[in-house]
């Protein structure tokens, strides 16, 4: 690929399974390549707890060139309902440290992650790609100062995964 294209590619996934990844070139750089999602539930994903409109079909879509993981401390004890018939895991944590400790199992380098809150920041240092989300609920500042990007909510975000060229403008060096 040259520097200035990035796409979707079939590769061995997490524990020898088939999965895919995300490739990424930025102008200058190296190839960055991603093979796991992490998302913020809470204020990210959903309002009240609610899932948001478009959730499902970009979701789905972006299931199909990543692995996608919910951590989320469940504010409002909705996540597991509402995510259940979604190509999604679900997994519950306390803290942002359960976060970062998540990421840190993974090959963080390996990592985009997505979220709006202080308990996001851990992971998003962590993580090859953060993602600050500014949502219905706002983003925590100290987020947005540790983030590689921001945007103005969830569906953006995963807009620019399922189009990673959109990505090169504002992140080449």
């Amino acid at each position: 690929m040259s520097d200035a294209t990035n796409g979707h590619e079939a590769q061995e996934g997490r524990q020898g399974r088939p999965g895919t990844y995300v490739r990424m070139v930025f102008p200058g750089g190296s190839p960055r390549i991603f093979t796991d999602l992490i998302v913020d539930y809470t204020g990210t994903l959903s309002l009240d707890g609610l899932l948001l409109s478009g959730m499902t079909e970009r979701l789905t879509q972006i299931s199909k060139i990543i692995r996608i993981t919910v951590l989320t401390a469940d504010t409002f004890g909705q996540a597991r309902s509402q995510l259940e018939r979604l190509p999604v895991e679900v997994r519950i944590v306390k803290t942002g440290e359960d976060k970062a400790e998540f990421v840190r199992k993974l090959e963080a380098e390996h990592v985009i992650a997505i979220g709006n809150g202080r308990n996001d920041v851990a992971m998003m240092k962590l993580a090859g790609l953060g993602i600050a989300v500014i949502g219905p609920e706002g983003a925590a500042g100290d987020l947005l100062r540790v983030a590689d990007l921001v945007v103005r909510d969830i569906r953006n975000a995963l807009d620019l995964i399922a189009n990673p060229v959109r990505m090169v403008a504002t992140l080449r060096d």
